[in-house]
């Protein structure tokens, strides 16, 4: 009983050492260093933008009803409020969007990252937000159960290899091929989904990042 406690105990520690010593998504990378006009916010033309984004204690807020504007009077596109990621737009290489993002229950049908810019279409990826759960546009199921919590989201885009890997707190959940080349940056906050969006959608966004190699 002992030689079989002392084994377990030891099972344990390796366990521990090899949670404690889990790659990180970031690891090999180096910092973009981010400041604030970096950050370009998007909105409904028609609103103001404290209506529809804050910036307190370090937390993002962006939010939007379905029945909004444009960001642009003569666009044809959904409601947005989001941050573009401007001056490292990128055409090659590795690229890395960290941030920690929180989506209210009943916020559905809405992308709150993506990857923009393609060789066809506007994106090479959309995450979505349906009924709780992440998806890849509105196909692929990449996480679940994600309502009324803070979650870790890390996409890497080898643009060379054609590859895009998207984490969640940390684990690797999703692997796609992208849509070809193109001016590429990464966005977050809140763009409506061509359909079935709810009424009202919220994100909110902390310690956005950007890393490459």
């Amino acid at each position: 009983m002992n030689s079989f406690y002392k084994f377990f105990c030891l099972f344990l520690l390796i366990l521990k050492y090899h949670h404690l010593c889990a790659a990180d998504p970031t690891d090999g990378f180096t910092p973009v260093p981010l400041t604030e006009d970096n950050f370009v916010l998007q909105k409904p033309y028609n609103e103001p933008l404290d209506d529809r984004y804050s910036y307190k204690d370090g937390v993002r807020s962006f939010w939007i009803y379905n029945h909004d504007k444009p960001f642009k009077a003569d666009s044809t596109t959904r409601p947005r409020s989001e941050l573009r990621i401007s001056g490292h737009d990128y055409s090659s290489g590795i690229w890395q969007f960290e941030g920690y993002t929180y989506v209210p229950s009943g916020t559905s049908g809405v992308t709150i990252v993506q990857i923009h810019g393609a060789a066809e279409g506007a994106t090479s990826l959309q995450l979505r937000m349906y009924d709780g759960d992440i998806k890849y546009y509105k196909y692929n199921v990449v996480a679940t159960d994600l309502y009324d919590k803070w979650f870790r989201v890390n996409i890497i885009h080898n643009v060379d290899k054609g590859k895009i890997i998207v984490f969640i707190d940390g684990v690797k959940k999703f692997v796609v091929k992208d849509q070809g080349p193109g001016d590429l940056y990464f966005k977050c906050g809140v763009y409506a989904a061509p359909e079935n969006s709810s009424n009202f959608m919220e994100s909110r966004w902390k310690e956005i990042k950007l890393y490459k190699k």
